[in-house]
Order: C-alpha cells, then structure tokens, then sequence
C-alpha cells in the first residue's frame, strides 16, 4: 500500500503541475506549472501526525490525524479536480475512482489519523 500511495502523491503533484499549465494564460503558466506542484508538496512535507506509519514518524509542525486526513484528501482527490477542470475528464474520473478504492482499502489508516 505504501508504494501505491507513493505512486498517487507523485501522481497528485503531476495533476497540479498539469493543471497549472492548461488553466493558466500567457506567460504566468510557467510559473504556476512549478509554483503549483512545489506549494502542494511542501504542504504535504510540512503537516504531519507524530508517529504516522506511512511516513518518517517525524513532523515538522504536528498535525492532529483529523487535519491531516482532510489535508491529504484535498492532495489527492484536488489532483484529479484539477484534472478534471482542465479538460482531461477520463483520466480525472479514473484516478477519483483509484483514490476512492485506495482510501477504502485503507480504512484502517483512516481510523489511526481519525483516532490520532
């Protein structure tokens, strides 16, 4: 589970860093295309529940499991919206409905961040 969770966080980055170039006009998309993804990881780096498995155990600001959930919800399921408004719709939906199993079959993470 880990290397898929692994395999969707890049994906996720790449859903923004994709968005960012089809959503933005002009000039400005080349900053966006590394701004986007670059602000998502450190986000993702930054917050995190002390003692979280899936991860180093480490956090460099401490995050209740609560926050961290909604925060890791809005990475992944944030990288197929972005997908999604900009225009590639297929891949969108097929990578909501992974996230969906992933996170199903992941319910007892879930329950340790919920519990945490």
């Amino acid at each position: 589970m880990l290397g898929l969770r692994f395999v969707l966080e890049v994906t996720a980055l790449v859903c923004f860093g994709y968005g960012a170039w089809h959503l933005t006009p002009g000039g400005l998309r080349y900053v966006t295309v590394v701004a986007a993804p670059l602000l998502v990881a450190v986000a993702w780096g930054v917050f995190a529940t002390p003692g979280d498995a899936s991860r180093s155990g480490d956090a460099v600001v401490a995050t209740a499991g609560g926050l961290r959930l909604l925060l890791e919800l809005a990475v992944f399921f944030g990288g197929a919206a972005v997908l999604y408004a900009a225009g590639a719709h297929v891949p969108a939906l097929v990578l909501a409905a992974v996230l969906i199993a992933y996170h199903a079959a992941s319910l007892d993470r879930v329950a340790w961040l919920l519990r945490h």
